[in-house]
């Protein structure tokens, strides 16, 4: 991936160095695939069905993103994938819940981290319009 054209942006004062995203994005996929474990094996008569569907949706945003931001150069379209993404966390999590408080829990870092990002995606599309 040809990072120059993310180089040159201007950034938001949070934004961190490019080192930390990778291993931070590493957990967070620990996180949410473990989740998704647990969610899928937990005993229960209750139906799975939302769970899964918010999940999925979730997930294809959350790869999509990356594409449409570093490949497309759309910070745009970028920042409206990652607000549809933290309110599909956020749906996820609540139907994760449902199932199995420890698989929501373990969604809490992958919200939060989500909505720096999209404080980061936000500041990308104010200082370089």
């Amino acid at each position: 991936m040809d990072l120059s054209w993310y180089n040159e942006l201007n950034k938001p004062y949070l934004n961190p160095p490019s080192y930390i995203f990778a291993p931070v994005w590493g957990v967070m996929y620990i996180l949410i695939f473990l989740s998704f474990f647990i969610f899928m094996f937990a005993k229960t008569d209750k139906d799975k069905k939302t769970g899964i569907g918010f999940f999925l949706i979730q997930f294809l945003l959350n790869f999509s993103w990356s594409p449409v931001f570093f490949y497309f150069h759309s910070i745009k379209l970028s920042f409206i994938i990652i607000i549809l993404l933290l309110i599909s966390i956020i749906l996820t999590i609540n139907s994760f819940y449902k199932i199995s408080k420890v698989s929501a829990y373990l969604l809490i870092p992958y919200l939060i981290w989500t909505g720096f990002a999209t404080y980061l995606n936000f500041g990308l599309m104010m200082l370089n319009k």
